[in-house]
């Protein structure tokens, strides 16, 4: 069943440019994963603070698969909140 990961992270003061350059790297790894149809983290443009996130998978296993082997970024540590949600369709 594909799976949708949608929602929004909110990143320090100062820290969103910061924020997306370091999830380039991992957009394009899941890009160039199997099972992935989209993976994108982009700025929004009303909030500065704000990151919105959406990916599409074909199954929660390769969706899982990425997020067990995928790279350690060290970005959690510019999030202040995350509501990011992942759905069954």
């Amino acid at each position: 069943m594909p799976i949708i990961v949608a929602g929004q992270i909110e990143v320090q003061p100062g820290q969103r440019q910061r924020f997306l350059d370091g999830s380039q790297e991992a957009m394009r790894l899941a890009r160039e994963t199997e099972g992935c149809d989209d993976f994108v983290v982009a700025a929004d443009p009303l909030d500065e603070h704000r990151v919105n996130v959406f990916e599409l998978w074909h199954s929660r296993t390769a969706l899982h698969d990425f997020r067990d082997a995928g790279p350690d970024d060290g970005l959690t540590s510019l999030i202040v909140r995350a509501r990011v949600r992942e759905y069954e369709v």
